[in-house]
């Protein structure tokens, strides 16, 4: 936590001394009138790693970005657990020069339990989740980038063991530009969610932090540590280390795979996955 407050507060000085240049003359730009495709930015995603980008879509254009498919794997206290989700995606609109909406839907998938000599499937579709994000500064240049992204869940899942409570949070990402091809994206997340057995809602807290590395002028790689812990009494600390590659096909789509290994016991033991973005 400390570790992002000072690298927050560092950007926040490092971004006022590089504040972007030329974002005053796309502000007249919105969803009605169009960023022209001479004036875009670099396409910026969320994904494939969990640290969210503080770029956001130019006005009036469409990015959705997806996983094609991902396999979930756990195995704890005699319950193995294995998950497959297909087509969740996040659906972007560009309201301004330096805002957007996001629209996120947990889609299909199924997921199998087994352990005791009894298995049980069960097949549904996940949340509903409504994001506005906000760059503070940086989304058309310098050296650092600042969002902010308050967010709400809506209920729409069919699982048994997900709940039906609207919950919501913000997001503060952060990006820093290293030089020579590297970035390092760091984020801050706090979760207002539904307490155990339905006692009132606690905050739970989120802290990430991305290297991204241009391999080529084409494809990409990543690494990535993830930590996740609920205020909540005898709540269990999420550690997962990732890692995965991109491939940019052409400005306005990028193709990705990577892996989430789990290194606590609460954090599941291995998600993998391929995915893609498209920017319209």
């Amino acid at each position: 936590m400390k570790f992002v407050r000072l690298a927050v507060v560092s950007g926040a000085v490092l971004g006022l001394a590089t504040s972007a240049a030329g974002a005053g003359d796309k502000e007249r730009y919105t969803l009605w009138n169009p960023t022209p495709d001479a004036l875009l930015r670099d396409m910026s995603t969320d994904r494939p790693d969990k640290t969210e980008s503080p770029y956001t879509v130019d006005a009036g254009r469409i990015q959705i970005e997806t996983d094609l498919v991902g396999y979930t794997y756990d195995s704890r206290d005699g319950v193995t657990t294995r998950a497959l989700d297909v087509l969740p995606f996040n659906l972007k609109v560009g309201l301004t020069n330096s805002t957007d909406l996001q629209v996120a839907y947990g889609a299909y998938g199924r997921v199998r339990t087994s352990g005791g000599g009894v298995t049980d499937r069960e097949t549904g579709f996940g949340d509903l989740t409504v994001r506005v994000k906000h760059n503070v500064w940086g989304n058309d240049g310098g050296q650092t980038a600042f969002a902010i992204m308050p967010f709400v869940k809506l209920p729409t899942n069919t699982f048994s063991d997900l709940n039906d409570d609207v919950e919501g949070g913000i997001i503060v990402p952060l990006a820093i530009d290293l030089g020579s091809g590297v970035g390092l994206g760091l984020m801050t997340e706090v979760d207002i969610l539904r307490a155990g057995e339905g006692r009132g809602y606690e905050p739970t807290f989120i802290n990430s932090a991305a290297l991204g590395f241009d391999l080529t002028e084409k494809w990409g790689a990543y690494v990535e540590a993830f930590v996740e812990r609920s205020a909540e009494s005898g709540a269990e600390t999420i550690v997962t280390l990732s890692g995965g590659f991109t491939y940019a096909v052409n400005n306005n789509l990028q193709l990705d795979a990577g892996a989430n290994v789990g290194v606590t016991e609460a954090a599941d033991d291995l998600n993998v996955f391929v995915g893609l973005s498209r920017r319209y």
